[in-house]
């Protein structure tokens, strides 16, 4: 058995998002982290491979220095890693990006009793779409906002979290599972773990390596084969400092009314 978990790349958007004139995100100049996400679903598929003994595949799509991002997640325990990138699959949307991951998904191999991983959604684009495309390329059931996961055999019962509750999922294997924060803690890198990660395969999945897939096609990869286009990205601007009245008295009351009434608030 073995678990395959998607994980991304993303700015750190507590900073300043910068922008390309063709509306994409100018990644290289800016900070990068794992997917929030991303890490309660690694999290998820270490605490199997715990319990089960199975193996874990963390896979991503990006320029090269993502490599440093899978190297990290080898050295909180996962035992392969793969990094899907070449110049074609640059600019891909989220369609684009799912027929990419879903091949390379196919190249790993899906075997009856495995999983495949995924965060609920990356904090660039808060789509939600990447996990749920991939289910349907790869023809698996899919179970999205995980918030609890137990594995029996070749099924896996998930407690799915909505907006006013929760519903209990059982499905057999394999399957897709996307996850949220609420899932787990994702565990920290330990010094045995950093060591570890640098004799553990890493392995680069190029358009030569997946072309071959029915999947990989020129019209439907990067940014000419994604059928969504970015009209504007910018980063908002600071709101103001805020305006305190004090007392509670009429004629403050009477102030916070003129106040709101002037924004049209009220």
């Amino acid at each position: 058995m073995k678990v395959i978990v998607s994980i991304k790349q993303v700015p750190d958007t507590s900073g300043k998002v910068a922008v390309n004139a063709d509306g994409t995100l100018n990644r290289a100049s800016m900070q990068t982290i794992t997917n929030p996400d991303d890490m309660n679903a690694l999290e998820a598929a270490l605490k199997l491979k715990d319990e089960t003994g199975c193996k874990v595949v963390v896979v991503t799509m990006g320029p090269p220095p993502a490599a440093g991002m899978l190297r990290e997640a080898l050295a909180m325990g996962a035992d392969e890693a793969v990094l899907v990138s070449a110049r074609e699959f640059g600019g891909s949307d989220t369609y684009a990006t799912s027929q990419i991951l879903a091949a390379a998904v196919n190249r790993i191999g899906v075997d009856s009793n495995d999983i495949v991983m995924c965060g609920r959604q990356a904090i660039d684009g808060d789509t939600a779409q990447v996990g749920p495309q991939m289910a349907e390329k790869l023809h698996l059931p899919q179970i999205t906002y995980a918030a609890e996961i137990q594995k029996d055999g070749n099924t896996v019962t998930v407690k799915r979290m909505l907006e006013d509750g929760y519903m209990t999922i059982k499905t057999n294997t394999p399957c897709l599972i996307t996850c949220i924060k609420e899932l787990n803690n994702p565990r920290y890198m330990s010094v045995s773990g950093v060591f570890e990660a640098y004799s553990k395969p890493l392995t680069t999945f190029d358009y030569e390596a997946l072309k071959d897939d029915p999947l990989i096609d020129a019209t439907t990869i990067g940014l000419k084969g994604s059928p969504t286009n970015i009209f504007k990205s910018f980063t908002p601007p600071q709101k103001g400092a805020g305006v305190m009245l004090e007392g509670a008295d009429k004629a403050t009351c009477e102030k916070l009314a003129g106040i709101l009434a002037a924004k049209h608030i009220i």
